[in-house]
This record gives C-alpha cells, structure tokens and sequence, in this order.
C-alpha cells in the first residue's frame, strides 16, 4: 500500500490503533484521530479500558515511526460537524491526498429502554434520553456520513481511481438490548455505508462494514469470556490485531471486488 494515505478515526486504542499499524505496516501513511473519553468509574469495567480511551494517539505514532512507516496524530471531537473537512485538511497537509478512510471511533454509550440499573455482566446503564441519543448518533452516524461525503468530495475532484471506506458496526437482526442506542446509530452508518458503495463504485471507491466478534480491548472480563464459551453464535474473543489485519485487508489492491458488505467475523 505505498503511497497511499489512510485516516483512521478512533485510533489511540484498540481497534483503531491496531488497524493504523496494520495499515502503516503495509506501507500506508496514516493520519491517527482520536478523542480522550473519560468514562466514569463502573466497578463491572476493567480499568485498564477506561485508561486505554483516555490515552493520546501519540504511542501509536511512535511505534508506526519505529517500525519505518509514516503517521500523525490529531484529537479532533467527531461531535463537530468541522471536524471531518478539519481532518482531511490536515492529512493532506501532512501526508497527502487521502484514499482509505476507516471509521472506527465509537461514542459507546450503554443505554436501555428498561428501568435495569445494570446489565447482565453488572456495568451500569442508564434510560435512553435525548442526551445519549445525541451522542451515539453524532459520533457513529453524522461524523461517518461527513467523513464519507468529504472522501468522495476530495476524491472526484482530483480524479482519482481509487480509494477504501470501511467501517465498523454492532448490534444485530434484532438490534442490541442494552446498548440500544448505539445498536441504532451503528445501524444508520452500515446504511450510510452501503448507499456509497453504490453511488462511489464508478469513482473506483469500495466501501464495507465489518462486525467483529467480541474483541478485547480491555473490557473483556471472566464474565463475557464465559458468555462467549457458552454461545452457539460467537466463536472467539479476538485481538485488535486480528480485526485489523481483516480491515487491512480490505484496504488493500486485493479486496478491489469485494464492495457493499457487512462482514461479520466470528
């Protein structure tokens, strides 16, 4: 992938962080955005996880750079509706024209339609309000469907062949109890995402969701391990590394006929 350009949203930990190497590692520059969530103290959550996310993107510049690729760090608040053409600007500036966008970050928020106090692995929940409704959906619907439009609005003005969206998605068939609202918002991207991998096929533009399986990022506990042990659905608890060498792949000359998908891993 030398010479091309990728902006990894949601990159300081991760997921994210792990796909920026991957893409880095395969000869991509990389811009890696990122936003500090301090999450409140939930005695159910690992704190190593709310350590990871409120964490710079800066280590995983150094180790990109150590290893000989190209990357920069930027924190930008996906909630601006800026932010997106913001982001493009800067990868230009520093790295070049963009043709990979991963949209990655989350603004994972537990909430319910139930009046339950916690879930069935103990973290807190709370009811879904316009507050929590406005959050899930500015970071996991608006700014993806921003940066999309901003990719393929830079894109087609240079004339370029070719370029990558993947994104990220949750939730399932029946939506995700518990995580109600951000089951929704990811909904909106997949959706988002689908309608480009039409409209962007004759710029040369593949674009595709990946659902991963249950992922430690550090908020995998002995609980959720068990769950996952015991389910006829979900096979493994993956690392980051692993999601991403499939995100990779997907950026990458070889994926080229694969477009308009939601790729759930197991």
């Amino acid at each position: 992938m030398s010479g091309h350009v990728a902006i990894v949203t949601g990159a300081n930990h991760g997921i994210g962080a792990a796909t920026a190497e991957a893409l880095a590692a395969a000869g991509c520059a990389v811009l890696c955005a990122y936003w500090r969530v301090h999450d409140p103290v939930d005695p159910a959550v690992p704190q190593r996880y709310r350590d990871s996310r409120e964490r710079d993107a800066d280590h995983v510049v150094a180790a990109i750079e150590t290893a000989g690729g190209r990357a920069t760090a930027v924190e930008a608040d996906l909630t601006d509706p800026a932010a997106p053409a913001h982001l493009f600007d800067l990868a230009e500036e520093r790295l070049g024209p963009v043709d990979v966008l991963v949209n990655n970050a989350t603004g994972w928020i537990q909430d319910t339609f139930t009046p339950a106090e916690t879930d069935h692995h103990g973290r807190a929940l709370g009811p879904v309000t316009a507050a929590t409704w406005s959050q899930q959906f500015t970071v996991d619907a608006l700014a993806p469907a921003l940066l999309i439009a901003e990719f393929a609005r830079r894109h087609a003005a240079r004339g370029a062949t070719w370029g990558r969206i993947v994104g990220l998605t949750s939730g399932g068939e029946l939506g995700f109890p518990e995580e109600v609202s951000y089951g929704a918002a990811k909904a909106a991207q997949t959706n988002y995402t689908m309608s480009a991998a039409v409209e962007l096929a004759p710029l040369g533009i593949t674009a595709n969701m990946v659902h991963p399986p249950v992922t430690d990022t550090g908020w995998v506990t002995d609980s959720i391990r068990d769950v996952v042990a015991g389910s006829p659905r979900l096979v493994h608890v993956a690392t980051p590394a692993e999601v991403a060498e499939v995100i990779a792949y997907l950026a990458s000359d070889a994926a080229a006929l694969i477009t308009g998908n939601v790729i759930t891993l197991r």
